[in-house]
């Protein structure tokens, strides 16, 4: 049995910038919407009805560090018909920055291989061992990184000896020197000063393409068009959970309406019909809900050229081919992953936890888990518990154990891993990533010393990180309760990663409730105007307590259309 987190919530609503503050996010900022609709918008930093306007031509210009360099050794390669390999990631961002990256210099006639190393014998990035593999396998002249390669020093030195030309194209932090690669393209190096450090690797790759394409066309050599291919940065977007500042809001709208309109790529389409999804009804979250971890378990599972191979296909029958084993290999790691979270609830639940003695950081390590799902199940932990939580897995070495680690605001997890590792440097082997999510290579006789430093590290920190706030957008005015201002709200979509979909709270008469295959709570709810809603609790049973003799509940609550079977009920939302 799941137990409940032993985090108290505090439920807290943004308030939207005065006229009277000096920011340029006010609600009187906007014309022509409503109060709170005005009021949303400023809080999530919307500054100018531009911004409502999402269109391409509004995307920042291509003013980012290294990119003439790359784009300038990417013509040469095509014109003269050197070998060109991509090296990749095995996650989502990874497999769809590979795929835009094959499809479209394959277009302009390059000669182009892909390579996404092995997570369980390789790890992450451009190691020595793969410049070695890229080598053996393909003898290219010119080595292309997607969304990995910032910190690959040592395996930058290897391709190079090998005679290999290098361009990194990348997205993740680093505080350290850039590798001495041909050209280096990452918004996020040191120096580079485009205004946007939110592009995801598919971002980059985009940018990089758009701009040799460009550069190309003036020419007069075949180029690409690359508004084709925005069904795929769009998803490597969002199932990166990058965040939706105004350019990568504009992206992923792009993508969206292509996948939306069916004008994806047959692995996309494949893998939304054995979803069960329309792709006319598609939101943006179904990009990092729906297709991300499917995608993403070819790489926790298997090898990600499965998923790289499901994007690349030209027609359904292979694609739906590929698409089916991706399908089969998500439901293999949903069960894997169910498996871990219960054994991981159970140390937890031997150590009767409760708020007062629950430790700063859940950092765990059992031999028999897998390498592949271990993340996930951190990003769970992380979810119930409200701390930083760091799950480690046993490497193929049988000496060192890769973790994952997830966090929670306020604590910059790959920040305080570096701390780490230049405080006890015998501690950490690798590590890399950002913010939120970081991974990290130990040795096994290192983990309970590093469990300890890290936990006393985390525990120095300020206090009132470790207590969740469920933060609002406060009351939705009772006349707000109708299915116009669900499509009011989806106009302003794509909702994600810091543009979050509104979120409301509120007391409510329960008139009838009922339990949903003994999980999901269903509830009809009156307000104080005789008005009667719909509402569901997805998997409630093991989240909160529900009282059934109290008349009403306080609820946080999201608006979405109330559909079953196909047909929208025009009396109420949920």
């Amino acid at each position: 049995m799941l137990f409940r987190s032993p985090v108290p919530v505090r439920i807290a609503h943004h308030v939207a910038p005065k006229s009277g503050q000096s920011t340029a996010s006010r609600p009187e900022n906007f014309q022509g919407v409503s109060t709170f609709v005005a009021q949303i918008l400023a809080r999530r930093g919307v500054t100018s009805e531009q911004e409502l306007e999402l269109k391409l031509k509004h995307l920042l210009a291509p003013d980012m560090k290294g990119l003439p360099e790359a784009i300038q050794l990417m013509d040469q390669a095509i014109d003269q018909q050197k070998k060109i390999v991509i090296v990749g990631d095995y996650d989502a961002d990874g497999a769809t920055s590979t795929t835009l990256m094959i499809l479209v210099l394959r277009e302009m006639g390059a000669q182009v291989q892909y390579l996404v190393p092995d997570r369980f014998k390789y790890g992450y990035g451009l190691t020595p061992a793969i410049a070695d593999l890229a080598f053996e396998r393909y003898a290219p002249d010119l080595l292309i990184t997607v969304d990995n390669g910032i910190s690959s020093h040592a395996g930058v030195e290897r391709a190079q000896a090998l005679g290999m030309q290098v361009i990194i194209t990348d997205h993740h932090l680093t505080t350290k020197a850039t590798p001495n690669a041909e050209a280096v393209v990452n918004p996020n190096q040191l120096g580079c000063d485009f205004p946007s450090k939110a592009l995801a690797g598919v971002g980059v790759a985009f940018y990089v393409l758009a701009n040799l394409s460009s550069q190309r066309k003036k020419q007069g050599k075949p180029a690409a068009n690359l508004t084709q291919y925005l069904d795929l940065v769009a998803l490597g977007t969002y199932a990166d959970v990058a965040s939706l500042d105004y350019n990568n809001r504009i992206l992923v709208d792009a993508g969206l309406k292509r996948i939306q309109q069916n004008l994806c790529r047959p692995g996309i389409s494949a893998l939304l019909d054995l979803a069960g999804r329309e792709p006319a009804q598609l939101k943006a979250q179904d990009l990092g809900f729906v297709l991300g971890p499917r995608i993403n378990a070819a790489g926790r599972m298997e090898t990600m050229d499965i998923g790289i191979e499901c994007l690349l296909a030209t027609d359904m029958q292979s694609a739906y081919a590929l698409a089916r084993q991706l399908n089969a290999l998500n439901q293999e790691r949903r069960q894997v992953e169910a498996q871990i979270k219960q054994d991981a609830l159970a140390e937890l639940e031997k150590l009767q936890l409760d708020q007062s003695d629950l430790p700063h950081a859940l950092i765990m390590f059992e031999e028999h888990w897998h390498q592949g799902v271990i993340g996930i199940v951190a990003g769970r932990l992380k979810e119930q518990f409200h701390r930083p939580a760091i799950v480690f897995a046993a490497d193929e070495d049988g000496e060192h154990i890769k973790g994952s680690a997830r966090s929670i605001e306020g604590i910059h997890i790959r920040d305080t891993i570096e701390l780490v590792a230049e405080q006890y440097p015998h501690l950490v082997s690798h590590f890399g990533g950002h913010a939120a999510a970081a991974g990290l290579t130990i040795k096994k006789t290192h983990f309970a010393e590093f469990k300890q430093v890290f936990e006393q590290i985390i525990a120095q920190m300020d206090a009132d990180l470790f207590h969740a706030v469920l933060w609002t957008d406060g009351e939705l005015p009772q006349e707000a309760f109708h299915l116009h201002t669900v499509d009011l709200l989806q106009q302003l979509a794509p909702w994600g990663q810091k543009f979050p979909q509104p979120v409301f709270e509120g007391r409510f008469r329960v008139v009838d409730f009922r339990w949903l295959k003994d999980t999901h709570l269903k509830l009809r709810l009156a307000l104080d105007n005789g008005q009667v809603v719909d509402a569901i609790a997805f998997g409630a049973k093991d989240k909160f307590e529900f009282n059934p003799m109290r008349d009403d509940v306080r609820l946080v609550y999201e608006l979405e259309r109330n559909v079953f079977n196909g047909n929208v009920d025009r009396k109420s939302v949920v």
